[in-house]
């Protein structure tokens, strides 16, 4: 007898391939028959009128804690996202050093969230064993994140690595390897990332070359410097020879709107030469991420603590004032590009500060007669510095023209957020694509849809035989009904479930039933294969 058989549904089987009618049988978590007749089964779910497909797998997310505080993952189920990869960007919650760890905790919150739960690891391996042993709803995989490894060894510190900072750094990154994390990722956007060279990320990429592991990049600049930004880390890649994925591919900024098609070209040029070059994309034009990007490289030094004591004083505070306020060349200045009404708070902790989620820093600035850049200034050091934004900077030619992109696969770059208005990308990212880009405008189609969310993933990432129904598969299934199909979640009304999602496997159990969650949680660590 087979666990379970789902029948008379079109089946979507995440190679790209047409899709077909079809039966599956699943039994002790794997898909071990595709057909026409599959046997007996204990459970029988007839698909009709739907499309069955590999769970989805949100390749690039910051779930960090979230998978810990809230292991239902409620969020990502009513999605159909069976897998989440983690320690994106260069920011993770591990390793820790008890001498930094109060300013790790601040650095990564505002795109992590606070732990419910105390931080009971140190090494990387310690907070792999907590997800290991932890009950959790949905797969999930980890990079070795730069940012936190420099900040365990360098602090905050705006300074090139020496050897013996080399040393150890390369040390971590092993351990972490070692531990089953499948690549490194970088945040050259976010300080401390900031403060590297390409130098340093290509020696460290040279352990992770060792165990075939993945770059992942979030690039120095996505506005004005996009273009370097990309040859930069290519640099890096072709002279490590290690595979590089750059995350949430776009072009900030209306003065560098187009520039997606160069960048491209250069993936393709590259790829040309030999070199394995993806990226991904989510489908939104609006980005999500914390005020203090929008600060310059320098002002970030020392950690959160230090910036606030920084605009404390007033010639300091000046002097970010100014260079806040003008388009610069040595750095991306993303709010020059795009203006304080496009940049949106998303989530403050402070009580009487609530009202100001979900408007814009120059709507709060004119409400209280300042200029915008001062209110931005004066809300950080009322929150302390943890405030979370959403802004509004790409154009959707461009986002349609990487979704099309053969060499792009389907991204949230969700960010944990327990209140205010996060960023819709949260709750709506995968039935969003589904219901606009396939079934509305129908820029791509269903199956390419499906790969870029499934098999192309899993393989990418190294998650093992997950991403394809196929024999031998492991179960994790979603079935969906593309008439139904919708995303309800808006900028002004972000958390709430999509519509159509019917049926949601995990390793061959079922966890969520018209949009109603059962108590299983059977999801798994997935070390790099």
């Amino acid at each position: 007898m087979l666990d379970t058989v789902i029948k008379n549904g079109r089946i979507v089987d995440g190679t790209g391939n047409p899709w077909f009618y079809g039966t599956i049988g699943l039994k002790n978590g794997i898909v071990v028959s595709v057909g026409q007749s599959v046997g007996e089964a204990y459970e029988v779910i007839d698909a009709q009128g739907s499309f069955v497909a590999p769970g989805f797998i949100d390749g690039h997310c910051h779930s960090d804690l979230m998978i810990l505080d809230f292991p239902e993952s409620e969020i990502k189920m009513q999605q159909g996202v069976t897998t989440e990869v983690v320690g994106n960007c260069g920011l993770a919650p591990v390793p820790v050093n008890p001498l930094y760890r109060e300013d790790l905790q601040k650095y990564v919150e505002p795109v992590l969230g606070k732990a419910h739960k105390e931080w009971r690891w140190q090494a990387i391996s310690d907070y792999f064993n907590e997800l290991d042993h932890s009950l959790i709803a949905e797969n999930v995989a980890s990079y070795v994140a730069h940012g936190s490894v420099r900040i365990s060894v360098m602090g905050f510190d705006n300074r090139p690595a020496n050897q013996s900072d080399l040393d150890e750094m390369k040390h971590i990154v092993e351990e972490g390897m070692r531990a089953g994390a499948i690549g490194l990722s970088i945040g050259l956007l976010y300080a401390p990332g900031s403060y590297s060279n390409k130098e340093e990320i290509a020696e460290l990429c040279q352990v992770v070359a060792k165990y075939n592991g993945i770059l992942s990049t979030h690039i120095r600049g996505e506005g004005n410097n996009l273009i370097p930004s990309i040859q930069e880390v290519l640099w890096i890649a072709e002279k490590v020879n290690i595979p590089l994925h750059i995350s949430h591919l776009k072009a900030a900024g209306k003065r560098n709107w187009g520039k997606v098609m160069e960048a491209m070209e250069m993936i393709e040029s590259a790829r040309s030469r030999g070199m394995d070059v993806t990226c991904d994309v989510y489908p939104y034009t609006a980005g999500s991420t914390m005020l203090t990007t929008l600060f310059p490289p320098w002002s970030l030094e020392g950690g959160l603590s230090t910036v606030l004591g920084r605009l404390k004083n007033q010639s300091e505070r000046a002097k970010i004032w100014a260079e806040i306020a003008e388009e610069r060349e040595d750095w991306d200045n993303l709010v020059a590009s795009t203006g304080w009404d496009s940049v949106i708070i998303s989530s403050v902790n402070t009580p009487h500060l609530k009202s100001y989620e979900g408007k814009s820093v120059l709507a709060i600035a004119n409400e209280n007669g300042k200029h915008p850049i001062d209110q931005a200034f004066d809300l950080l050091l009322e929150e302390n510095g943890n405030i979370g934004i959403v802004y509004y900077h790409m154009n959707e030619d461009d986002v349609r023209q990487v979704m099309q992109y053969q060499n792009s696969l389907i991204a949230s770059d969700s960010l944990t957020c327990y209140t205010g208005k996060p960023h819709p990308r949260l709750y709506g990212t995968f039935p969003r694509v589904l219901a606009k880009y396939v079934k509305e405008q129908q820029i791509i189609t269903l199956e390419d849809a499906v790969r870029k969310m499934t098999s192309f993933p899993a393989r990418r990432f190294g998650l093992g035989n997950r991403g394809v129904l196929s024999e031998g598969y492991q179960a994790d299934i979603v079935i969906f009904n593309m008439d139904r199909i919708e995303d309800k979640a808006t900028y002004e009304n972000p958390a709430q479930f999509p519509e159509g999602i019917q049926y949601v496997f995990v390793n061959g159990k079922l966890t969520t039933k018209d949009k109603v969650q059962t108590s299983t949680k059977c999801g798994c660590l997935i070390k790099k294969s």
